[in-house]
Parts: structure tokens; sequence; C-alpha cells
């Protein structure tokens, strides 16, 4: 039997995971995953309204409830305190990294380090209940906020910053946040975008969501609209849908008894952070302009927009894991049709797949064709990959480091945790915010 193991439960290493088994009777694999519960983004990283995106956690269970698939939760790898790389190369005959972007892009402006300005991951980790993330008191004396980016995510944390109770009450969001959430004084968001909107990243499908939300004011500036050059009729269907909403917001009248608003801009580049009683006070903005290649020019005229939390939502970035090779232009390991690659020479036995292999780029769909790439390669290789040494079982291994992975059963224990929590406050299923609580229930299961 061939044995690999899997690091990181998210939907590339699930993808992967997979793979190996529906490919090849022959293999067996373990699913590692730092924290106790699976899923990594879909859990984590998709808002608690987008409940159909998070429906996918039920095709990802289906792979780690597969008789050749174990999940091993609470195992960290590399880094404090993590099992070396070197060491759990000696556990399987071929690891797969599947660790995904943990972090984000920063914006390299002065002020940035201000109290009040987060990465908008800070912030999706808090509300999805991830539980590195605290509560770090984002809305506290908040009445406006400006959200930089406009991609998909920016859209998350836009639409999460303005939803009411009566639509976030029904989903798993933790009660602290719910709470928080709800009792927010904020009542005016900006999502900026450097660019047009022709260049923006948001689908309509959540563009459109915005203009949907109870209570809310959607606005566009129709002079901002139209510095974009571009011709609609030329523009790919995405993104002439876009123009199409943005435009007949533009078109309508603002309404005066909403409670809240947010407020679409464009062509406006961040400079600065600029600080008031000690924390951030507002956003210094440069206009910029078309440079007639598909990029922008700063005009050097200038705009000041009060906030006092400012989220940054410009991208993930991979981050490196110790021990093994990694690229910072592009954030990712190096590799060779998913062979990583040391010193230019593919590595034996160690594998990538997902955001750590190709950067941060595609939807969740996009991992299954990478997974199958990494897989077809692994298993190519697997005649080379034959050893004799290896521990019986790399739990025992584990748990002689004194690691003790959380199993299968133990996720379950969480899972039923946290559905009597739900019970208990009169909700539907409300996620478990610590790690104190997760892997106290995860032990005594």
């Amino acid at each position: 039997m061939l044995r690999v193991a899997v690091v990181g439960s998210g939907p590339s290493g699930c993808y992967t995971a997979q793979s190996l088994v529906q490919s090849d009777p022959g293999v067996l694999v373990d699913v590692l995953d730092r924290l106790p519960c699976p899923y990594g983004l879909v859990r984590y990283g998709v808002a608690p309204d987008h409940e159909k995106i998070k429906s996918l956690q039920g095709s990802l269970r289906t792979v780690l409830e597969h008789e050749r698939v174990r999940f091993l939760g609470g195992v960290r790898v590399g880094g404090p305190g993590g099992l070396p790389v070197e060491r759990l190369r000696g556990l399987y005959h071929a690891v797969v990294y599947c660790v995904g972007a943990a972090t984000d892009r920063r914006l390299g402006i002065p002020g940035e380090e201000l109290p009040g300005s987060w990465s908008a991951t800070e912030f999706v980790s808090w509300y999805s209940a991830h539980p590195d993330a605290a509560d770090a008191g984002f809305l506290r004396g908040v009445r406006s906020a400006v959200v930089i980016g406009v991609g998909n995510v920016a859209v998350d944390v836009t639409r999460m910053l303005v939803r009411g109770a009566a639509e976030l009450r029904p989903t798993d969001i933790p009660q602290a946040a719910l709470d928080t959430l709800t009792a927010s004084g904020l009542t005016e968001v900006q999502m900026v975008g450097r660019r047009g909107p022709a260049q923006a990243r948001f689908t309509t499908k959540e563009l459109r969501e915005l203009g949907a939300l109870p209570g809310t004011d959607v606005t566009v500036d129709e002079a901002e609209l139209t510095l974009d050059p571009a011709d609609p009729g030329a523009l790919p269907a995405g993104p002439r849908r876009n123009l199409e909403v943005l435009r007949a917001w533009a078109a309508r009248s603002a309404t005066a008894a909403a409670a809240r608003r947010v407020r679409l801009r464009f062509f406006l580049r961040p400079v600065e952070l600029l600080a008031e009683g000690g924390r951030v006070g507002a956003v210094r903005f440069e206009r910029t302009a078309p440079d007639g290649a598909g990029g922008v020019t700063g005009t050097g005229r200038y705009e000041d927009v009060p906030a006092q939390l400012v989220l940054r939502s410009v991208g993930y970035r991979g981050v490196p894991l110790e021990g093994l090779p990694f690229d910072p232009a592009s954030g990712t390991i190096p590799h060779q049709e998913g062979r990583v690659l040391r010193g230019g020479a593919p590595s034996p036995g160690e594998y990538v797949a997902g955001w750590i292999k190709r950067g941060p780029t595609g939807v969740i769909g996009t991992n299954r064709p990478c997974a199958k790439e990494t897989v077809t390669s692994l298993l190519a290789d697997a005649p080379a990959l034959a050893r004799t040494d290896l521990p019986e079982d790399p739990v025992a291994v584990l748990r002689a480091a004194g690691v003790e992975p959380v199993p299968w059963d133990g996720w379950l224990a969480i899972e039923r945790a946290e559905a009597e929590l739900g019970a208990r406050l009169g909700r539907g299923v409300v996620k478990l915010a610590d790690w104190d609580a997760l892997l106290g229930v995860a032990r005594v299961s």
C-alpha cells in the first residue's frame, strides 16, 4: 500500500485525497490539519450568509469519511511547536502540502499599522469563528468604514458590516460576532478600487447581493463610472453585467429612510491612513486615471474619506513553511507539475496543490484539476517512492512525539456541540469560537 499524507483539509486537500483514492485502490491517505476542524476556507473563509457555498462541506465530508482516508486534526506541521517537515516525510511514502495562502497582501502606505486598520482576512476570521481570531474591537466606536478592494472578499465584508440581525441569526455565525454586528453604530461603508469598474474582480452575483440588503442604500458615483474608457460591448460577460448593475444604481435616487449606506467608489488609490485620537480617522486617496494600457496613473488630486475602520482586501498571500523551499515573489512553493523543487530539481516524495502551488487564483472548483495534476505526478513517481522503513502507524509516532491528533470522531463531537449550542440560543448551528472549547469537546469524545 502507498501511504500518503495530505497537509491541509480545505478544498485542495480534500480534492487531492479524493483523486488519490479514486485513482489507485492501493493508496491510504491521512489528511492532517493544524485545526481540530476540517474544510479550511469553506468553514473559515466563506461568509456565514452564503449557505449554498458552505454546503460544499457535504461533498468534502464524503471524502474525509472514505474508508481509505483518515482525518487527523490538531497536527501542526513546521514552525514553532510543529512537527518538522523532515520528520513527517519519514512517516509516509509521499507528502502533499495543501496549506493555502494564510496571510494577506499589504498596502505598503503610511499609517497602515494604526489601530482600526485591519486586513479583511482578520475580520473574516473573527466572524467565521476561526480559533486563532480574537474579538479585536473591530466595530467599537465605528460610524463609518472603508473597504479597500473590489473583489468578492471585499463585497463579503462590506455586506457583513451592514447585514441586519434578522438575516444573520439563522446562520452559524458565532454569538459574540452576531451581538457585536447587531449593536454596531456603523452607518456608512465605502468600498473603493484604484481602477475602474470594468477591472473590478467581484462577480455579478455577489454585487447584486449588496443591492438586495434590507434597510441599506447602495450608491455609485456616475462621474466615476464615466471615467472608465472601456467599451461595454467589448467587455467579457462578467464585467459587462457588473457595469449594467452599477449604472442602474447610479441612476436611481438615494433612499433617505435607509439606516445604512454603501458607496462604491472607483479610480481612487490609497496613499495614507490618517490618525485621529490615536487611531485611524480617515483614508487619504489619490484620484487615478486610466493610463491607456489597462492600468492607472496618479493625477495629483487627493480626497480624504473619514473612517474609524479600514479593511484592506487586496488579495491573499502564501507564507513560508519551515523546511520547504519558498518563492517570496509569488508567495508559492516552487514546483513542476506539483512536484516540489529543491535547487531546481524535483524532491522525491514532496508535492504541492492548491493556492500554495499556483497562488490565490480561481474559485473552489479550480482546485480539482490542480489536485489532479499533482496526483498524476505522484502516482507516476510511486515505484520510486517504495520504502520498507515506514512505521506501522504514523499516529503512534505522533503520540510518542507529544502530538495527540483529533480523529474524525472528535470533529463529529464538535459538530454536535455546535448544534447543541445553537439549540440553547434558539438558533441553528452556532460555531464554537476558541481553541479551548473546540479541543475540550474533541478530546472528551
